[in-house]
């Protein structure tokens, strides 16, 4: 209750101190007014309603996570229960893999679905754009599945769960052109399933990484440029990390960092590539107030991902078993806990509610709780939507209207921030009621975990940004990053493929020439920032 009320003060404070119409008048005394507050006026009321609400929510989540911690988690272990079948008692050991029917059904749905979320996400982006960047925008989600899929195939696979080299990085001679994978499970992944469904599975993840950076740096990036970075990136960020936190043998795995789908691996790689790409290629010209193109685009998006992240949380947990059940439950109410703050923080702020805001909201949501699917309670995922969404949105505020960082569609604020802000959280909420494979965090009595998670931020941060770096200072030397100012203006649709959802005058449509478009202006000289 103590952090229920301290939530409810945070709220009115910044009513009470607002130099606005709240406070004129101050000294006439009267009895609509207490505080130096007038409760006539609408913006108050409304902040009022909405912060009561809001606290009246975070109470009710720290409420559910007591509920949960006092019941030691008993519905989800299911030994607890005699009704109900142990499933982990008919699993086969190490040493006698077993392919069982119902993990391969789930995974091959679960894989079906986590790919699902990359046209989602080129309906997200593609709508929040301007009118003359939304093909474009939509294609570089689109590409990232063909692009990526024949990398995987050729050696990321191999570098990410390949046999381990010091835990860094997989040897690329394990599974190169999948040499050796195939039906048979391989039992440093999963017992149940084939080792080419894991591979799969994991592939859909990979995809979807680089694609996430491409908001950040839309509306400017040239083609091609885009293509080298995302295979760069995948090479040099992303199989690394996915072999330090996901092989037994990595490095963050063996520390006993908990990540159960991505909350480093996914998230803070692109969010923090797209920082560093944010500031590499500056600011776009003449952006002027920034007009979606297409608001149902991006809650069309919003419902695929939310839809498609079932599969990416819950299917994380590799089997048709208890763990993928309550990381579909913690999913499914962090998102929901997570899309109504970022609606009442707008709200306090005195926007109206939009549907933008909800989108996004409910997207940062699916973001806090990632890593933590699988390792926190319902209570401690509502906990984490809402605290997340909160620092979330105000941060991304700060973006747009402080910051000289143009983050096209604030890529680092809600998934590189969001990852970040999982991570931690999970350090807190995490329980072995929840997953005995897990560990309590320190909301439950050990501060082990969140030094581990803290000192792992530390050190992935600055890896993530600087190989970033490197990575877009070796594309801007192979081609170009940055589109030339006639192309930007024009709008990438136009002169990166010649294609538009906009009617344009055929006298338009060659503009740009060859010449305009690579003039020497184009090459961002990265050695002088």
């Amino acid at each position: 209750m103590y952090n229920a009320l301290d939530a409810f003060n945070f709220i009115l404070n910044p009513i009470i101190h607002h130099r606005s119409s709240v406070l004129q008048g101050y000294h006439q005394p009267s009895p609509q007014r207490i505080m130096g507050i007038d409760f006539t006026d609408k913006i108050v009321k409304r902040r009022i309603i909405t912060g009561s609400v809001l606290s009246l929510l975070i109470a009710l989540s720290i409420a559910m996570t007591c509920f949960d911690a006092k019941k030691g988690g008993a519905y989800i272990m299911a030994e607890d229960d005699p009704s109900i079948i142990n499933y982990n008692a008919a699993l086969p050991t190490e040493e006698e893999p077993q392919l069982l029917p119902g993990d391969i059904a789930w995974m091959l749905a679960a894989t079906a679905l986590v790919l699902l979320m990359t046209p989602g996400l080129a309906f997200f982006y593609g709508g929040m754009v301007r009118a003359k960047n939304v093909i474009s925008t939509l294609l570089m989600s689109f590409v990232a599945m063909g692009v990526i899929t024949m990398l995987w195939t050729v050696v990321g696979f191999s570098l990410a769960f390949g046999d381990s080299l010091s835990g860094y990085m997989g040897n690329p001679a394990t599974f190169p052109f999948y040499n050796n994978v195939g039906a048979a499970a391989d039992t440093n992944f999963s017992n149940t399933i084939p080792l080419a469904l894991y591979s799969l599975f994991q592939l859909k993840f990979a995809i979807i990484t680089p694609a996430l950076i491409s908001g950040a740096i839309a509306e400017r990036v040239r083609f091609t440029s885009y293509i080298i970075f995302i295979v760069l990136f995948s090479l040099f960020v992303y199989c690394p990390l996915a072999h330090m936190t996901w092989h037994p043998d990595g490095l963050l795995a063996k520390a006993g960092i908990l990540d159960f789908a991505g909350g480093t691996v996914v998230h803070m790689s692109s969010g923090y590539a797209a920082l560093v790409g944010s500031i590499i290629l500056g600011p776009r010209k003449n952006v002027g107030k920034m007009q979606p193109a297409n608001i149902p685009f991006v809650m069309l998006g919003t419902a695929l991902l939310w839809f498609g992240w079932f599969g990416f949380n819950a299917g994380s947990a590799l089997a048709a078993d208890p763990v993928a059940v309550q990381a579909f439950l913690t999913t499914n109410t962090a998102t929901a806990a997570a899309m109504l703050t970022w609606v009442f923080v707008d709200h306090l702020r005195g926007s109206k509610s939009t549907a933008m805001g909800a989108c996004v909201g409910a997207v940062v949501g699916l973001v806090v709780i990632t890593p933590g699917a699988g390792f926190v309670t319902v209570g401690g995922a509502a906990c984490m939507g809402m605290i997340g969404a909160f620092i979330s949105n105000v941060v991304a505020h700060y973006f747009n209207t402080k910051a000289n960082i143009d983050d096209t569609l604030d890529v680092w604020p809600c998934h590189g921030l969001g990852g970040t802000v999982g991570m931690v959280l999970t350090s807190c909420f995490a329980t072995v009621s929840a997953n005995a494979d897990g560990a309590d965090g320190l909301f439950y009595g050990d501060a082990t975990l969140f030094w581990h998670h803290l000192v792992a931020l530390v050190c992935l941060i600055p890896y993530i940004m600087g190989m970033s770096f490197l990575c877009y200072q070796i594309t801007n030397l192979i081609y170009p990053l940055r589109v030339g100012e006639k192309s930007e203006k024009l709008g990438l649709d136009m002169s990166q493929h010649k294609e538009s959802i906009m009617v344009h005058d055929e006298e338009e449509d060659d503009v740009v020439k060859p010449a305009d478009d690579l003039d020497a202006s184009s090459r961002i000289e990265l050695g002088s920032m």
